[in-house]
């Protein structure tokens, strides 16, 4: 005589058996946010899809990359104000990688550079609070090759870039350098400023190094 399963084991095994899909499904959440470098319009493969290929499919890369996008709340296009970021928060993410600033050094911009440092720290604070306790990084910019749109290669040099270096040791996060991989190699953008295809390949490599040093990624 075969013995029947008691109702409080059913419902155990009922219960399990649904949620190991969910288990199966769970993905690390990588955020790519910043303005249209990270956006990477026009190329075969943006960096966050690069990154992608190179995590694998235990995690998700989302590109949260906008045009034109400042870190400044005061700047002309500020990402505080956009659906995105919104966005982005609401989707609690695990790893977070902030690459913006490149349009902060515009004059219309960098005339409120007295409040870059307190807004970026702000900025990175609003991640580091989510639920998630993401781990957050900062990346510098890449240089500036030409002076184009506005943007100017003597403040991201002499400003920017020891801002953000301030930035990371208030907020106590992790910086990707994006800055010096590029020194000398004008040939890896299309115009002076925003990487090609080749350019995107080298961010997610510089990216995933990164995450790899750190250790917020598994090792294969």
């Amino acid at each position: 005589m075969k013995k029947q399963l008691s109702i409080p084991v059913l419902v155990c095994l009922f219960l399990l058996l649904n949620a190991l899909p969910a288990f199966a499904q769970s993905k690390v959440k990588v955020a790519c946010v910043g303005n249209s470098i990270t956006e990477g319009s026009g190329l075969q493969k943006t960096y966050p899809q690069v990154l992608q290929e190179l995590l694998g499919e235990q995690y998700e890369v989302r590109n949260y990359g906008m045009g034109g996008r400042t870190l400044l709340k005061k700047g002309d296009y500020p990402f505080w104000n956009e659906t995105k970021y919104e966005e982005v928060l609401a989707w609690n993410p695990d790893i977070v990688i902030i690459k913006l600033g490149t349009n902060d050094t515009k004059p219309q911009n960098w005339q409120y550079k007295d409040e870059f440092v307190k807004d970026y720290v702000k900025f990175v604070k609003s991640f580091k609070k989510l639920p998630s306790d993401p781990q957050v990084y900062i990346a510098y910019p890449v240089p500036v090759f030409e002076d184009k749109f506005g943007i100017s290669k003597a403040v991201m040099d002499n400003e920017v870039l020891p801002a953000i270096k301030k930035i990371a040791r208030k907020t106590k996060v992790n910086t990707i350098d994006l800055y010096k991989p590029f020194l000398g190699k004008a040939d890896l953008t299309y115009d002076g400023i925003h990487p090609n295809d080749e350019g995107a390949a080298l961010l997610a490599q510089e990216v995933y190094k990164a995450l790899q040093a750190t250790k917020a990624i598994s090792t294969k």
